[in-house]
């Protein structure tokens, strides 16, 4: 199984996506403003890495995962949707592949620091936003990667999932 999680840029909810995900980060935990910034990946992708898949590792069942920064396009993951049922069946390919929709967590705090930081290069006014948004949204973090691993190993589910989790929405 592969599980992408993913967002605007990639590199703030995805990445704590992932660091819950691959149980870096625990479900009721506390983090202080280092253990935000230790979370692998967090604050450090650029514009550069847009449209790439970013691997993080793989779970305690040997699936793997992966984040993408899709930028404005709605297109990316619908696109690659496509690509995958395309391979599933021209190949046999027997799995599962599931989309996790990150945004819905992002508090409005992180999208400012994100700006500020990735998009403008001030990370003194915008890592202390980060870290402040990351401490408030990673719970609910916690909350949609539960959710993406219950939905993704539910039998009855396709092979291809695209989870939009507004449920999440904070």
């Amino acid at each position: 199984m592969i599980y992408i999680y993913n967002d605007y840029a990639g590199t703030h909810t995805t990445s704590i996506a992932a660091a819950y995900h691959l149980d870096y980060i625990k479900q009721g935990q506390e983090l202080s403003d280092e253990e935000v910034l230790e979370i692998p990946l967090f604050n450090e992708l650029t514009k550069k890495d847009a449209g790439k898949l970013v691997y993080h590792g793989q779970d305690n069942h040997g699936d793997y995962v992966y984040t993408l920064g899709r930028k404005s396009s709605k297109m990316v993951v619908p696109a690659l949707k496509e690509l995958c049922i395309v391979l599933f069946e021209l190949f046999d390919i027997e799995g599962k592949i599931i989309f996790s929709n990150t945004s819905p967590t992002v508090p409005f705090v992180m999208s400012i620091g994100g700006g500020l930081s990735r998009g403008l290069g001030i990370d003194s006014l915008g890592v202390p936003m980060l870290i402040k948004g990351a401490k408030k949204c990673h719970p609910l973090i916690g909350e949609l990667v539960s959710h993406t691993k219950k939905v993704a190993h539910d039998p009855h589910e396709k092979d291809i999932l695209v989870l939009e989790n507004e449920e999440f929405k904070i």
